[in-house]
């Protein structure tokens, strides 16, 4: 029943995203609509979210950079994570009816992995961004995980923070994999948790982005070793 339910909220909340982002180019209307859908959703599949260190939220912009273990995770953050954002996404994501046109329509960043110039531009437009005081989620991974282990971070995150001159966010996402453990049909209900960690401050030089790559990473991990609650 939780499927049908999805799909015509999706449509109706769709059109309305799109209609609300043509009039209102800041992002702000077709977040909240995203914000809406999302919530929805969870409480529908019956996934419950504890959110922890929200004091832990800077009141500057910054980057939030999380685990990505499935494409669950994107309602998980939209409806529960306290702040407006914007993601950086695959810019194949842009040919999707109605999500592609709300990504667009709502200020996210298109990324095009397969052209190297393209997407050192996209960076450039979101350090701007971001710059002007719009915080962004990434899922440094770039992948999602097959299982619940943490890949490797890439360092292109990295590189926005140390360009934008913001700090990074760690955020682990736990229990993921217990509620979706075999994609979204798999989807049964239970808890996870939004672990928000203190700021990591962004490096001094571009040559040190691997290195933040690490720290952030190991502090990801430690939080998701926790137990949920």
């Amino acid at each position: 029943m939780a499927v049908p339910l999805i799909l015509l909220a999706t449509l109706a909340l769709g059109v309305t995203a799109v209609v609300l982002g043509i009039a209102d180019r800041s992002g702000a209307s077709p977040h909240w609509i995203a914000r809406s859908w999302s919530l929805f959703v969870l409480r529908v599949c019956g996934i419950r979210i504890n959110v922890d260190g929200e004091g832990n939220i800077p009141l500057s912009p910054a980057i939030f950079a999380a685990n990505h273990a499935s494409a669950f995770d994107i309602p998980i953050l939209f409806g529960r994570l306290p702040l407006s954002f914007r993601i950086i996404y695959k810019r194949s994501l842009a040919l999707l009816p109605f999500v592609g046109w709300h990504l667009f329509l709502g200020g996210h960043i298109a990324i095009d992995r397969g052209n190297p110039f393209k997407a050192r531009k996209s960076l450039e437009l979101a350090a701007k961004r971001i710059r002007s005081g719009t915080s962004v989620v990434v899922f440094p991974e770039g992948t999602r995980s097959a299982d619940a282990s943490i890949g490797l971070f890439k360092r292109g995150s990295f590189l926005l923070a140390i360009d934008a001159g913001v700090p990074i966010v760690p955020v682990s996402l736990v229990g993921v994999k217990r509620v979706v453990p075999h994609g979204v049909f798999s989807l049964k209900p239970g808890p996870v948790a939004i672990r928000i960690h203190p700021p990591v401050p962004p490096r001094e030089s571009r040559e040190e982005a691997e290195a933040l790559a690490a720290e952030v990473r190991d502090i990801i991990v430690r939080g998701c070793e926790e137990p949920l609650c």
